[in-house]
């Protein structure tokens, strides 16, 4: 019962911070050109698989705000796609080459999906006086992979290296410690 909650709790607590996160830096968290801080979590299934649904649980909360039921939709089970293969690849692979891999599911399927989102979903049909499709996607993507990458992988990997050297010392997000509860 007690990884149970221990489960939930880390989820519910990841969720929250994503959220609040978002919704403190939305002035350039979205839209076309973004960085989302809260991005930075989603190098937390590393760590733990109730990552998983937090960080999906929180960017739909995150994306609800915006009113938009395509962004809310799309765009979080972006994150819960992102989020499952980034735990898949904390699983399948050890050593240094770990953290450049786990960055790349959400960069490159929010440079992919948040464009269309853009596009379909608030009607961006324009972008530094493009108002054709595809430049307008292609350089949407651009944005957001610029922004992604700042987000994830410039500030995922502190997190990173910090939240291992906490492993590390204290085993917290250990299986077997959460077991012997």
């Amino acid at each position: 019962m007690r990884r149970h909650i221990r489960f939930l709790t880390h989820g519910a607590i990841i969720g929250a911070v994503y959220a609040v996160l978002t919704l403190a830096t939305w002035s350039f968290s979205s839209m076309q050109i973004q960085l989302r801080v809260a991005e930075a979590l989603t190098i937390l299934p590393l760590f733990t698989s109730a990552a998983i649904p937090g960080l999906f649980i929180g960017c739909l909360v995150a994306n609800l705000m915006s009113g938009n039921v395509i962004d809310a939709l799309f765009g979080s089970l972006t994150t819960l796609l992102a989020a499952l293969l980034t735990y898949f690849i904390g699983q399948k692979i050890k050593g240094k080459a770990k953290l450049p891999l786990a960055v790349l599911p959400p960069i490159l399927l929010n440079a992919v999906a948040v464009p269309l989102i853009l596009y379909f979903g608030y009607g961006f049909k324009d972008f530094l006086g493009f108002d054709t499709m595809l430049p307008v996607l292609l350089l949407n993507a651009l944005s957001v992979l610029i922004g992604q990458f700042l987000s994830c992988g410039l500030l995922g990997a502190p997190l990173y290296f910090s939240l291992s050297t906490i492993e590390k010392r204290t085993g917290i997000f250990s299986k077997d410690r959460s077991r012997r509860e």
